[in-house]
Formats: C-alpha cells, sequence, structure tokens
C-alpha cells in the first residue's frame, strides 16, 4: 500500500512539474494574415504560405536590440532581408517583450511599445476599407484590400539592403524621387548605413552606389543585356532581367528562371554589391557575382576623356586625340588640337568600352547607328557616340558633349563608342600608336641605361682608391623623405665581389625567386655569410623600389627585421645585400608535412609575436611611420634561433607627422594577404599590414596556406573557414595537427581570436599593432571579431582584376561568374 501511494505522488508530482514548465515555455504562434483585430506579439509569426519566408521580431547577432524581420524560414544560418524599424530598434529592459506589430483600421502597419506609442509606421497615405496584411512566398508583406491582386502598401516599395527577385528599383523622371538599396550601418546593425544603390535618371539611366551624397561607383547604362560593364551571359543562365523605361519613370527589376533557384542581391556596409545563389548540395549561400572589382570601378579615377584599364601599368591613359591637363591622373585629359566643327573631323573606333557616365547624355531609341554619327555631326559639341541597344544587333543612339568621364576597357564584356577628333589627329592610327609605343619603350629604356651607368660611374669615381679588402667605403645618399634631407650611411660593394661571393650567381647558390628577381647565397673573402638579392630584368619592381627598400631599411634598427648590409649599382646591375638567414622564409617550414614538426607551438607563438613586435616598430617606433604592404609569410626571415624577421620592403611606404594612410591606383602585393579596402579601393593604411598579419598567424596556426586553402563542403578559403569554427565554437578545429603534442590551447586560441580581429572586413574594427601586442602579452581583453574581409571562399567580380605581387606568386586573375 506504501509503494503504490509512493507511485502516486510521483505520478502526481511529475504532472505538476510539467504544467509549471509548459507554463514558462513561450509559446510560438504562427500567422498566416492580420487584420485590424488582431496583432503580431513577441514570438508571434508571420509565415508565408509555401512556408519560404516568416516574418517576427527578433534579435540581430549579439545585439540586445529588437526589430520587426523577414527571413528565410528553412535556410540556415538565418538570413535577414528586411528590416521594418531598422533606425528604431526596441529595448527590452525589463524582460518582458510587450511591443506589438499591427494594422490600424485604416490599413497602416505600424508598430507599438506597451504604452502603444508609435515605434515605427509605414508610409500608406490610403485608406483601406477592408485591409488584411499578408507575407507572400516572393518576401514581400503586402496591406492589401479584399484580395492580393488589390495591393494598397507593400515592403518591396521601401527595400533595405537586399533586392529580392520582383522587387523592383524604380525612379520618377520628372522629379527624381527614386527608392534605393541602403547598406546596413555593420553586421550588426541594420540601421541605414553610408552607402545607397539607385538608378541615377538623369540622361541615360544608370546605376550608382553613392556614399552619401558622393557618386563613389557606377555600374553603367543600360544596353539591351544588362548594365553595361557587367558580364551579363552568366546571369542570363539563371535569371530574367526587365528593364523599363517611359516619359515618366524608369523600373529595374530581376526574376529566377525557375522556382528552384533561390537568389538575393545586397549591398554591404562597405559599399559592395554581392549576388548570393542558394546551394541546396551543400546548404550554403554561395557567392555569384560582387563588385566593385578593380581601380577603374572608382568613378572617374581617371578624369575626363581617358581610358581606364588595369591590363595597363600605368592604368589610366589620354585617348587618341587627348593629352594629360597634368600630371595627376585624375585631372583628366584635354584635346590637342581643337575640332574642325565639319566633316573633315573623324571618329576613333574603340571596342571592348564600358560606356562613360551617361548623366549628360542624350539619346534616340529609334536612330540607327548612321544616323547617330550624323547626328553628332550637327553639334561641334559632341564628342562621341554608340548604339544604345546592343540585344539584337545594333539600335538607337547615345550622345556625348564637350566630355566624357568614367570610361574604361572591359575585358570579358563592353561595347564600341566613337570618339570624335581633329582631322589632324587621325594619324592616330592602331599602327602609328604601336610605332609610338614602341619609340617611347625604346627611349626610355635608352633614358633608364644613361641614368643607372651615370650613376654607377660616379660611385665609381667616390670609391675610387678607397676600397679595403674588396669593400668599399660607406657612402652618403640623400633622401628627400617629406622634404627633409638626411644622410643614410650604406656600404657599397663591387660587382665583382658580389660575383666571387655567390660563384658567378651560381644556381646551386640559389636560395630562391620573388617578384624583383633570385636571391643567392654568398660567402664574402672574410667568410661571412650574406644573401644576394638581384633585380630581374623581367621584375614587376624595378629603380624606384630598388631606391625605395634602401632608403627604407638602410637605418632602420630592430631584432625582428632583417638587417641591410650594402648594395651593388654596375651597370644595369641593382642588387641588395643582406644578413644570410640560415633558415630561410617562415613559409618553408609551415606548409611543409616535414619541417613542419620543426616548428612547435612554443615557437610558433614565439614567430608569431616577434612578427607583431616587429610591425609595431614599423607603425610606431621607428623614426618615420612605415607601412610593408606586402606581408607574408615568404616575407618572413628565420634566423638560427627562429626569431622572425621581417623583410623585403620594396613596396614598403613612409609617412611622417600624423599621415599613416594614403591611396593608390598601382594596387600591388600579393593576393590573398591584401585587405578588401585595398584590392579594391587602393586605400591603404597602418591597418592594411594588420589584415595582413591576421593572415599569417592564421597560416602558422593552421598549417595552411591561406592562397591554396578551400573548404569544398562549406566553398570557404582559410578566413572564412576560421570564421566558421569561430562561430561554431568549433575553433580548435583549426589548429594544425602536428601541433597536438605541443599546443598550449590558451594561447593557440588566443591566436585564432586575435587573428579574427585583425582580418575584420572594416579597417577602423581591426586593432593596432600595439594592442595586438597587448593581447599577445595578456594586457588588454580581446573583443569579439565581426565578420572578416573577402570572408566567402572567392569574390566573383564583374571587372577584370590584376594584381602585382612582389614575389614569383604574381597573379593575373580573370575573376566571372561561375
Amino acid at each position: 500500500m506504501a509503494r503504490r501511494t509512493r507511485t502516486y505522488d510521483n505520478v502526481v508530482a511529475h504532472l505538476l512539474f510539467s504544467n509549471i514548465m509548459i507554463f514558462f515555455i513561450p509559446i510560438v504562434i504562427s500567422l498566416r494574415s492580420l487584420t485590424p483585430d488582431k496583432s503580431i506579439n513577441y514570438n508571434e509569426f508571420l509565415v508565408s504560405e509555401t512556408g519560404k519566408f516568416k516574418a517576427g521580431f527578433t534579435n540581430i547577432e549579439t545585439s540586445p536590440n529588437i526589430y520587426f524581420c523577414i527571413w528565410y524560414k528553412n535556410l540556415n544560418p538565418r538570413t535577414i532581408v528586411w528590416v521594418a524599424n531598422r533606425d528604431t530598434p526596441l529595448q527590452n529592459s525589463t524582460g518582458v517583450f510587450k511591443f506589438k506589430l499591427k494594422l490600424t483600421d485604416t490599413g497602416n502597419p505600424v508598430i507599438v511599445d506597451g504604452s502603444e506609442n508609435t515605434i515605427w509606421f509605414s508610409n500608406a497615405s490610403t485608406v483601406v476599407e477592408n485591409p488584411s496584411l499578408l507575407l507572400l512566398d516572393s518576401g514581400n508583406i503586402v496591406v492589401q484590400n479584399g484580395s492580393v491582386n488589390d495591393v494598397w502598401w507593400q515592403s518591396f516599395d521601401y527595400p533595405g539592403d537586399t533586392l529580392l527577385p520582383g522587387m523592383i528599383l524604380r525612379t520618377d523622371r520628372i522629379t527624381g524621387a527614386h527608392n534605393s538599396l541602403i547598406s546596413w550601418k555593420n553586421t550588426g546593425d541594420p540601421a541605414r548605413g553610408e552607402f545607397s544603390y539607385h538608378i541615377d535618371s538623369n540622361g541615360f539611366p544608370q546605376l550608382f552606389i553613392s556614399k552619401g551624397s558622393v557618386l563613389v561607383y557606377r555600374l553603367g547604362s543600360w544596353n539591351g543585356f544588362f548594365f553595361t560593364g557587367i558580364p551579363w551571359e552568366t546571369l542570363y543562365s539563371y535569371f530574367k532581367f526587365s528593364f523599363e523605361l517611359t516619359e515618366e519613370q524608369v523600373r529595374f527589376k530581376y526574376e529566377p528562371l525557375n522556382d528552384t533557384i533561390v537568389s538575393r542581391y545586397l549591398i554591404t556596409p562597405t559599399g559592395f554589391v554581392q549576388r548570393y545563389i542558394w546551394l541546396y548540395t551543400t546548404e550554403t549561400w554561395q557567392l555569384f557575382l560582387a563588385g566593385p572589382g578593380d581601380q577603374c570601378e572608382n568613378y572617374n579615377i581617371c578624369g575626363a576623356n581617358s581610358d581606364c584599364n588595369v591590363g595597363n601599368q600605368e592604368i589610366c591613359k589620354c585617348l587618341i586625340g587627348f593629352a594629360p591637363k597634368s600630371s595627376n591622373d585624375s585631372d583628366g585629359c584635354v584635346r590637342k588640337v581643337k575640332l574642325d566643327c565639319d566633316d573633315r573631323d573623324g571618329f576613333v573606333k574603340y571596342t571592348k568600352m564600358k560606356l562613360p557616365d551617361t548623366s549628360e547624355s542624350w539619346f534616340d531609341e529609334k536612330m540607327n547607328l548612321v544616323e547617330c554619327e550624323k547626328q553628332c555631326r550637327k553639334n561641334c559639341s559632341c564628342i562621341a557616340y554608340a548604339s544604345l541597344n546592343i540585344r539584337n544587333g545594333e539600335s538607337g543612339c547615345i550622345i556625348w558633349f564637350n566630355n566624357i568621364t568614367d570610361m574604361r576597357t572591359e575585358i570579358f564584356v563592353g561595347q564600341e563608342i566613337y570618339i570624335r577628333v581633329a582631322a589632324s589627329e587621325l594619324g592616330s592610327s592602331t599602327n602609328n600608336t604601336k610605332k609610338k609605343l614602341i619609340a617611347g619603350i625604346l627611349l626610355g629604356i635608352g633614358i633608364l641605361f644613361l641614368g643607372i651607368t651615370t650613376v654607377g660611374y660616379v660611385i665609381f669615381l667616390k670609391r675610387k682608391n678607397l676600397q679595403k679588402s674588396g669593400r668599399d667605403t660607406p657612402i652618403n645618399h640623400e633622401d628627400n623623405m617629406n622634404h627633409e634631407k638626411e644622410n643614410i650611411d650604406i656600404s657599397t660593394f663591387h660587382f665583382s665581389t658580389i660575383a666571387n661571393a655567390t660563384d658567378q650567381f651560381s644556381q646551386i647558390k640559389k636560395l630562391g625567386e620573388g617578384g624583383y628577381g633570385p636571391v643567392y647565397k654568398g660567402v664574402l673573402a672574410n667568410g661571412r655569410e650574406i644573401a644576394v638579392k638581384r633585380l630581374s630584368i623581367k621584375s614587376v619592381q624595378g629603380p624606384q623600389e630598388f631606391q625605395n627598400e634602401v632608403i627604407l631599411i638602410a637605418n632602420l634598427q630592430h631584432r625582428n627585421l632583417v638587417k641591410l648590409i650594402g648594395c651593388c649599382i654596375h651597370n644595369d646591375e641593382r642588387i641588395l645585400i643582406y644578413e644570410y638567414m640560415p633558415n630561410r622564409s617562415l613559409d618553408k617550414f609551415i606548409f611543409d608535412r616535414t619541417k613542419s614538426q620543426v616548428l612547435d607551438w612554443n615557437t610558433r607563438f614565439h614567430i608569431i609575436s616577434g612578427i607583431a613586435r616587429g610591425l609595431l616598430y614599423l607603425h610606431q617606433d621607428s623614426r618615420v611611420r612605415i607601412i610593408h604592404r606586402d606581408l607574408k609569410t615568404s616575407n618572413i626571415l628565420l634566423d638560427n634561433d627562429m626569431n622572425p624577421k621581417i623583410s623585403d620592403f620594396g613596396l614598403a611606404r613612409a609617412f611622417g607627422g600624423d599621415h599613416d594612410e594614403a591611396n593608390t591606383v598601382r594596387v600591388v602585393g600579393t593576393h590573398g594577404y591584401m585587405p578588401p579596402e585595398y584590392a579594391v579601393y587602393g586605400s591603404f593604411s597602418v591597418k592594411s599590414d594588420v589584415f595582413s598579419f591576421g593572415v599569417i598567424v592564421l597560416e602558422i596556426v593552421s598549417g595552411r596556406k591561406s592562397r591554396e586553402f578551400f573548404n569544398p563542403e562549406h566553398n570557404l578559403n582559410l578566413i572564412g573557414q576560421a570564421w566558421r569554427l569561430w562561430s561554431e565554437d568549433k575553433q580548435l578545429e583549426l589548429i594544425d595537427e602536428s601541433l597536438k603534442g605541443s599546443v598550449i590551447m590558451d594561447e593557440a586560441l588566443k591566436c585564432i581570436h586575435i587573428g579574427l580581429l585583425c582580418v575584420q572586413d572594416r579597417a577602423d574594427d581591426r586593432p593596432e599593432m600595439s594592442s595586438v601586442v597587448l593581447m599577445m602579452n595578456g594586457e588588454r581583453a580581446l573583443p569579439n571579431p565581426r565578420q572578416p574581409g573577402f570572408y566567402p571562399h572567392e569574390v566573383v567580380s564583374y571587372s577584370s582584376k590584376q594584381e602585382l605581387s612582389s614575389t614569383n606568386e604574381i597573379s593575373i586573375s580573370m575573376l566571372h561568374p561561375r
């Protein structure tokens, strides 16, 4: 009897406990529609008819703020495509969620708090008699009047950062009013960011990306297929596009070719545009197309009447018949000879071009190309003409006046344009251009040879009768660094001395070869071992880089920087002599399965700390602030005791005073180590080196090479893999398996953490090297990292991209959609 009582008591207790637990479990309610007599509270959701999309209150990442959002219901990780109250987040300090979304009697969606104060409201101005709110399978929230065909308000009219299939970008050609994609402030904050993506209806309509009120990128004008400058062949395998132009407005949208294609298009907080497709096989978003892809995408980077071409060493070049306005590329070009303004004027045909800015253009959709030329000749200010539509042959006419801006040479796409020149300039044909180019090259080589010979002769006179034991006495070189003269003491060596030291540059003595040229091991007559860096004639670096390296490194003194011993100039030879590093470069160890065994965890941590201290010296403690710009494992040398020493300063830049950033039209460095703002915008700073350092740290910890690593399961490169593992709290999986016996887990996890902090997408989010050193020493707390730059496996660009490197890792990457 007692036993039955205990069993009965246990059952009662269990049921009571279960009821208590049910009381505390939030009840999740899914709705199909909303009417004025209902509301959506926290833990209540709208779900589209087939369950493709879901809408409700939620937070974003780790932020405590609450937003009403739309996201894909069954895709992980959660992907938000629209936020209603993006600029007015809801706060929840009490733990009780009293806010709600409701539909007013007049059909206006609003979000209110517990006191019925309006937090957000739609711009619906029309009174609806029988309103209901519905989430469609397109991801569009609509307010309808009785039926879905009678829509009075829709979220698609007010885009966030994402353009979904069926969503329309529109611009009123009369008032200029338009909707636009507006970037998030950052990946965790959906508030309106700096960048917007919209159609400009001035002249012939075209797509622009603006930063505030400043135009930063121009995606081009519609050419019948797509916006000129963007490859459309692959896009048409997946999507259909609609571009409508009337006297009142312009409209653009896209749709997938079939319902199985799930796609989204967005503008990122840093101003990139990215198109993703969902891969069902891997259950991940695949980056399908992205841009901008290179320097020439920066709006009007070369100024008026010029062609931007990343395939050229000097990317800015004046059009035929024009000459540089000044020594500054961005000032553009002006006519050499005035037009005759009659039939004697001619037109030079350019092919595979992204058409210039059309905001000042005139166009006619009915003209043909012959009529277009005649129309251009009628107006002396007409500078160029082209076909408006190239989809079915060539039709329509577009004309530019006075100057053309923001034109570039394309690789995969582009079209023809005809530039007007004076009759006297028509001799600048292709053959004459080639002849002038060859003559210019020969002249340049002659001047370079004369200059080098002269310098060599002056050095010869200075060192005559002053030689000691095959080594010359120091001579002084002057450098006008920030307009201040300074003396740099550097030893010069006879060419014969270096030749003898390397057995006449024997292949046996060769240590390796980079973009600068080969490096040899040498032994001087006194027995001292040296490393000899010999400029190659084919080098992408030249006299400026040679001088740059000598000037920058000559007076740098730090245990984690390689020491420059001297140089040699002989005829067309330029040679640098360094201290010899018996263990050569770091990449020879960490990426070799056998040699990597030598690098136990203590050694790797010692190397990471040494690189950090060396960078801190360059950025902060040296006489001038130095940005390396080509930091990578092959440029980290190791001495006998495995002390790391940063080398190769050929691409480095020095800054005086408080300056610590600059821009360049010639992007140099090595793919895989360059941060996004440098690879795309040409903007570099100390944070560029910080990004490269972060990549090196991840490579050292993982034993994997960033340029070659690829996770096929998730389509991620090394940085993306590290971020995924961090997000899933699986960082230990990143650690090199050869370290299992020696790794100190706390230090390894700290290094991964620091590495991810250093490769964050925004330069401002990355720490200074002074903070990194403190973090390494455990003297500063580590904040949570944000999503890294170049997070997906590869950024597929809508333009060609050429990257120059200071090593033999030179790559010319023609990136296009897959």
